[in-house]
């Protein structure tokens, strides 16, 4: 006699949202409330945020914490736009001193993706643009920087992609490492013949690159706000959590 196959399906692993961390504290309340976004979106998986640096709780503090109660499977989410320094060494290594116990796998970096264009646009419609103003504003796409070669090629394919949404241009700026910097490149914009120059930042949190791109933001006549906790930024963390940690069924036979 056959028995009814019923299929369970494990729980879904913690989250756990690497962020890079600052001694500045509007940062942490930042990705703090970005968390409490992505929780409210998806109140079935747990979330958890640990920092590299400077903030608690540490990565390392989390991941021993979620063994103790015996935890097994974390998807760990780098909090980070670009795969850069951080995505490639620092996050990998602080993993790899986890527990031996817990499955961790390490999800994707949230950039590029178009949901992140989208959070830009939002940014810059709330700080007074509208749609009807793209075709005559030129933007700079400024980002925190990097020795990264990678990191700064993915920037510059996202001014490209941006640029062909309509807007007069778009150029990239960089607060630390590469160049140009912000201010260069709203002259560079002005040079152009742009009737207005909006200044964009890449950045997910305030701290001490936001507020130098900030500074060389002087002669736009618009500065958006940091990504933060928008809506859009939220739905690429579940994006990447998804992709991530692949659910595998088991078949259970019932009264076995």
């Amino acid at each position: 006699m056959h028995r009814p196959v019923r299929t369970l399906r494990p729980a879904r692993p913690v989250l756990l949202v690497v962020a890079h961390g600052s001694r500045d504290a509007r940062h942490a309340a930042t990705v703090h409330a970005l968390v409490r976004r992505v929780r409210a979106l998806r109140p079935d998986v747990r979330v958890e945020t640990g920092f590299l640096d400077f903030n608690v709780p540490s990565v390392q503090g989390v991941l021993e914490s979620l063994d103790a109660e015996g935890v097994r499977d974390v998807v760990a989410l780098p909090l980070l736009l670009t795969r850069a320094f951080h995505a490639k060494s620092d996050i990998p290594a602080v993993l790899a001193d986890a527990p031996p116990r817990l499955r961790i796998r390490q999800a994707e970096v949230l950039g590029p993706s178009p949901l992140l264009l989208s959070a830009l646009e939002r940014r810059l419609y709330e700080a007074g643009l509208t749609p009807a103003d793209k075709s005559s504003t030129g933007v700079v796409l400024a980002s925190a920087g990097s020795s990264d070669p990678e990191a700064i090629a993915v920037i510059a394919d996202i001014a490209r992609e941006w640029r062909h949404t309509g807007w007069c241009a778009v150029r990239p700026a960089f607060a630390s490492a590469s160049l140009p910097r912000t201010e260069d490149a709203v002259r560079r914009l002005r040079a152009l013949g742009c009737a207005r120059v909006a200044v964009a930042p890449y950045v997910l949190a305030p701290g001490f690159l936001p507020d130098r791109i900030a500074r060389g933001a002087a002669g736009a006549d618009v500065l958006a706000d940091v990504l933060g906790p928008s809506p859009e930024v939220a739905r690429v963390l579940l994006e990447r959590y998804d992709a991530a940690r692949m659910p595998v069924a088991v078949s259970v036979a019932v009264g076995a």
